[in-house]
């Protein structure tokens, strides 16, 4: 059994709340097959009881988590995560300085999953999709990295109004500033940039906060997540204060 142990922001008798850290699927999957860390796994074995996934967040996105402690819970969180109950928050660096603030109404093409969609004969007709946005700081660098002699980047905050796979990557490359780190929807020379001078291999997207109502006791909890230590370099190298 491995000793890794998995940050845990809240738990009672009904959840357990994580900070799912960058690089780690959420459960087994066709997607990786080669992949032998998940966080279903590591949680299960560090609490020593049977948990249920309430949504998933990509592999390699970090942040909060909702797990449920058992069947009961699972279900009455099922009709509150997608829900005008629950408060998402996610951060992102991106390229470019993005608008000061903003809504992205924009459907997307259904992505199947190898896990869920194994069986789907037909896909879905694209999908409605929202997002709004807001700027939280820029920087220009005096440097070279793509076509002009200066480079900028913007933090960003992200509120999906609804949950699309990959809707955060795919809305910010939409208005033209793709997630630092999205190797698909992003451009590989800021990626390896950002690798190279600041250490920073991974997506820069992380779920941040969330505010959700506890279906069971009528609580209104807050878990939020720590800056790993890529995010970290990045912030500091920019001079971003949160």
């Amino acid at each position: 059994m491995s000793d890794e142990q998995l940050d845990i922001l809240f738990r009672d008798d009904h959840y357990v709340v994580i900070d799912k850290p960058s690089g780690l699927l959420v459960h087994r999957s066709p997607i990786d097959k080669r992949e032998t860390r998940f966080a279903l796994q590591i949680l299960r074995n560090q609490i020593g009881q049977h948990i249920y996934p309430i949504h998933r967040l990509d592999k390699p996105t970090s942040g909060v988590m909702i797990f449920a402690l058992h069947s009961e819970a699972a279900s009455a969180m099922a009709d509150v995560i997608n829900s005008e109950k629950v408060n998402k928050t996610y951060w992102a660096v991106v390229r470019g300085y993005a608008p000061e603030e903003g809504f992205i109404d924009h459907a997307l093409s259904y992505q199947a999953d190898d896990y869920a969609d194994k069986d789907r004969r037909v896909l879905p007709e694209p999908q409605s999709a929202q997002t709004l946005f807001r700027r939280l700081a820029t920087v220009e660098l005096p440097i070279f990295v793509d076509r002009f002699p200066q480079s900028r980047y913007s933090w960003v905050e992200l509120k999906p109004l609804t949950g699309r796979r990959h809707q955060l990557r795919r809305h910010m490359k939409h208005i033209g500033h793709p997630i630092i780190g999205d190797a698909r929807h992003g451009k590989g020379v800021h990626n390896r940039f950002f690798r190279s001078e600041y250490g920073a291999d991974r997506l820069l997207l992380m779920a941040r906060e969330l505010t959700w109502h506890h279906p069971i006791t009528g609580q209104q909890i807050t878990c939020r997540a720590a800056l790993d230590e890529a995010f970290t370099r990045v912030f500091n190298a920019f001079d971003w204060s949160f």
